[in-house]
């Protein structure tokens, strides 16, 4: 079943701003929360939609992703990554602001110690972009800690249960009709306890490294296409789930084409001559090949011809965009007094049907200055 429009959820327009979303975060959150329905099977599902579509929205980048890719965006390697912790950012953001973390059945946060996730930008060529390829970029990030692999615990010793929570990172108490569950002050949310913190990190499982990853850049990807890879982001503290890591792509100007989605904008100067009498003329192609193109006699400057599948890849897509070549007629400068002199004749035997859209013009001018003297 295809998920419902984020904007839908939440009862806002697209053009929302981020108080509108948040006002509208908080009608939808105390209309569904579990506590308020417990005899409706579907709030908490209901619930966790809304969680989930402001989680997305709240954030700009994962906002422009959706608004680019929609929920496809969050889902496989491309776009971002969607809120995978059920109650947690949106409810904790906002909810647990009015409630004091209104519990009504919720467990621990299981996520309290995830590392957070990356960005990387990364420039590439509009021919890297045409043909796709593999990257290898350099992220200083936090790895696990190889002294202690990831516990935060000293050789020789482990966490311990905390004693607090009892291992659940959360404790409650009973107020009014509500069930307050807040996190646990003892052991902030871990569930355990370390006595004896490992030297190299400091009992947090990880350090600060320098780490190498491959990065496929498939065809047709567009400026701002943002690409995910999970689970490459910083390593969690003490064992904790590693964030993602964010590739954002830009594309560098390219010094003849220009591009429009899957098409390509080339512009290509003709002389004077050859625009005028016609003939043939080659034009490069994105792809590293010559493509032949007919100039017709009496050709314009502004005349677009089109070479169907000569343009742009297409992001998962077989087929491609086309080339739009765009003549432009070049005006002979520095002439030498034999070519003034063949200009001038030309001149003298052109009439207005060599060159009617200027003949056309001036007569109209001409009647413009008619009229206004009577």
């Amino acid at each position: 079943m295809a998920k419902q429009d984020y904007y839908e959820l939440l009862g806002v327009d697209r053009t929302a701003s981020e108080s509108e979303l948040k006002s509208a975060f908080r009608k939808m959150a105390m209309k569904y929360h579990p506590d308020r329905n417990p005899d409706n099977p579907d709030a908490e599902k209901s619930f966790k939609e809304v969680n989930e579509a402001y989680d997305i929205l709240k954030d700009g980048q994962k906002r422009a992703a959706y608004d680019q890719f929609g929920h496809e965006a969050f889902e496989g390697g491309m776009g971002g990554g969607g809120n995978q912790q059920g109650f947690s950012s949106g409810f904790s953001d906002i909810f647990d602001q009015m409630f004091g973390d209104l519990g009504g059945g919720r467990r621990g946060n299981s996520n309290v110690n995830r590392g957070s996730d990356l960005r990387y930008n990364l420039s590439i060529s509009l021919e890297e972009a045409f043909t796709g390829r593999q990257a290898e970029v350099k992220v200083p990030t936090a790895v696990v800690c190889d002294a202690c692999e990831g516990s935060g615990a000293a050789a020789g010793s482990k966490p311990i249960t905390c004693r607090t929570c009892q291992g659940t990172g959360r404790v409650r108490a009973q107020q009014g009709f509500f069930t307050i569950e807040r996190t646990c002050g003892t052991c902030g949310g871990v569930g355990q306890i370390i006595e004896k913190p490992c030297i190299k990190c400091r009992g947090t499982g990880r350090i600060q490294k320098e780490k190498n990853l491959d990065v496929n850049i498939p065809a047709g990807v567009e400026e701002g296409t943002r690409i995910r890879l999970t689970g490459e982001g910083e390593a969690g503290s003490r064992n904790g789930q590693p964030g993602d890591l964010y590739i954002f792509l830009s594309i560098e100007e390219h010094p003849i084409f220009s591009r429009q989605g899957g098409d390509i904008y080339c512009h290509v100067p003709l002389t004077m001559s050859l625009a005028a009498l016609g003939g043939q003329v080659e034009v490069p192609t994105l792809g590293g090949g010559r493509a032949r193109i007919n100039i017709p006699a009496g050709t314009q400057s502004g005349k677009q011809f089109r070479l169907r599948g000569k343009g742009m890849s297409i992001l998962r897509r077989t087929d491609r965009g086309d080339l739009y070549v765009e003549a432009g007629v070049e005006t002979p400068v520095n002439l030498s007094k034999e070519q003034k002199k063949l200009m001038e004749q030309f001149s003298e035997l052109t009439n207005e049907k060599n060159s009617p859209v200027s003949s056309g013009f001036f007569a109209k001018v001409k009647g413009l200055w008619e009229d206004l003297k009577d």
